[in-house]
């Protein structure tokens, strides 16, 4: 285990310092989670036009759902494991690049790549059909934003594999319940 946490921290290390301060704005931006707000307004507008307006409540309970179960199984997991965020560890902090604009105390599991990458893999499967290429798309949308919290100094790349990893599970298992209340309730 020793081992894996000195890679994960290597790892960090060389992610966290290639960047450069021109583009720290950037990467604060993609962070932030209402600058996906007007990608979240076009998929919105997508599930409208495809779906109608009672599938579209539907999905919007769901999605928020999705979210509100990923925000708390990674506090669940910051609190249980209590493992220290880069930007608070004493060994790596004095070596990475902090851009960040604050640092929580723990960090494992990163909720922001477990929910871009839940919302992205629940929408793309939503939409396969009718966009095909819709989960790849959202997928490199999440991984960059995944990626925006090692930039940061925030998060280890092991916290953000769990998120992902986390994220395409709740985002298969939530779609799936999206399944079974649209062909319970909407369905004529």
């Amino acid at each position: 285990m020793e081992k894996l946490v000195a890679l994960d921290k290597e790892l960090f290390l060389y992610l966290n310092n290639l960047g450069a301060e021109e583009w720290d704005w950037l990467w604060i931006a993609i962070s932030d989670k209402w600058m996906a707000i007007p990608l979240y307004a076009l998929l919105l507008y997508l599930i409208f036009r495809k779906f109608g307006w009672k599938a579209t409540l539907l999905t919007m309970v769901v999605v928020t759902l999705l979210i509100t179960a990923t925000d708390q199984l990674a506090n669940l997991f910051k609190h249980g494991f209590e493992r220290p965020r880069p930007c608070r560890q004493e060994g790596v902090m004095e070596y990475a690049r902090y851009v960040a604009e604050r640092c929580g105390r723990f960090g494992y599991f990163s909720a922001h790549a477990a929910n871009s990458t839940g919302v992205a893999v629940f929408l793309g499967l939503l939409f396969r059909r009718a966009y095909p290429k819709m989960l790849f798309l959202l997928s490199i949308w999440a991984l960059v934003v995944s990626y925006s919290r090692i930039y940061l100094g925030v998060h280890y790349p092991g916290d953000v594999v769990t998120g992902i990893l986390i994220g395409i599970c709740f985002g298969l298992l939530f779609h799936a319940l999206r399944k079974y209340l649209f062909l319970k309730f909407l369905k004529d």
